[in-house]
């Protein structure tokens, strides 16, 4: 079996962990999923 890992010290690996860590850390700001998903979502106790 073989198992592929990206060079993590590649600059190329560095920029795109950048530009995924930005993606995630604005997420909050620019999208209303985890509101959807609250509002459909039961509680445990009922």
């Amino acid at each position: 079996m073989q198992v592929w890992v990206p060079d993590v010290r590649s600059a190329q690996f560095a920029e795109e962990a950048h530009r995924q860590s930005l993606q995630v850390a604005s997420a909050d700001r620019t999208s209303d999923d985890l509101e959807f998903v609250e509002s459909i979502t039961a509680d445990w106790d009922e």
